[in-house]
């Protein structure tokens, strides 16, 4: 499979800005599954030039009745897409779980409970509670 992202650049793991062009269809079905998995919009160009950028919420994977299906970033209907209409698959949007983890989100939730323990007992002091 063709990829034609420059890896130095961008956040490492992150597949955004990559673009790839399947030479079989396993790597359409790899990709596909890459795009599936992303979380921000992706470009798909077709075979006929057309180019359609959105997020992609469906696939089905069943030989010559692959398709995927995506909700376009024009806010146009959804539109199902096969899988031997398309020429590339591009992440053009931005992935909005890059750099986020389990850990990250405990330590910001930690962080933010702490912080109300600590309103709450200068409330208390404040009301001669404490």
């Amino acid at each position: 499979m063709t990829d034609t992202k420059n890896h130095s650049d961008g956040v490492a793991g992150s597949l955004e800005g990559r673009v790839f062009q399947p030479s079989s269809f396993a790597e359409l079905a790899e990709a596909v599954e890459l795009a599936f998995d992303y979380r921000g919009d992706v470009t798909i160009v077709l075979k006929s030039g057309e180019s359609l950028g959105g997020y992609l919420f469906n696939r089905q994977v069943g030989g010559s009745d692959s398709y995927l299906e995506v909700f376009p970033s024009d806010s146009s209907p959804a539109r199902r897409i096969r899988y031997d209409q398309i020429a590339s698959i591009a992440f053009t949007g931005e992935d909005t779980a890059t750099g986020k983890s389990w850990e990250t989100w405990i330590a910001k939730k930690d962080s933010e409970r702490r912080a109300e323990v600590e309103r709450v007992a200068a409330d208390a002091q404040a009301r001669g509670i404490l």
